[in-house]
């Protein structure tokens, strides 16, 4: 049984979809680019690396990126900031240590938590969303 306390923190934490990456980029850019334009690069990013990880499908992921693009929303960052934008990811609330955490889409309207990805798929990810 889950306790009520890890379900409000779940709940809680869902609101964060997007956040680990996007959190990153507003602090790479030097907050120069709005919150939302950032978290709607992290839900790019973490929907990329959904279906690297065999989270989504890949019509699942299209229908996301097409969703953020027609609201006009952005959905890639320059590349060759990797180490940075990684560095930054580690210093989010999120994770524990050296632990990376991640809320990472399952279905339409689902979401898991997805803990220490390999770099590998976190870096194929990122090459994705790059412009």
């Amino acid at each position: 049984m889950v306790s009520a306390d890890f379900k409000e923190s779940f709940d809680r934490e869902v609101l964060n979809y997007g956040h680990t990456f996007g959190h990153a980029v507003e602090l790479f850019s030097s907050y120069s680019m709005r919150h939302g334009e950032c978290v709607s690069i992290g839900m790019a990013y973490i929907a990329y690396l959904s279906h690297e990880l065999g989270l989504i499908s890949q019509e699942l992921l299209s229908r996301h990126l097409e969703v953020l693009t027609r609201l006009g929303l952005p959905i890639s960052y320059p590349c060759n900031q990797w180490p940075e934008l990684l560095g930054a990811m580690r210093m989010d609330k999120k994770t524990r240590g050296d632990v990376l955490r991640f809320v990472a889409l399952s279905d339409i309207g689902k979401t898991q938590r997805l803990e220490n990805p390999q770099e590998s798929a976190l870096i194929s990810a990122y090459e994705k969303v790059c412009l």
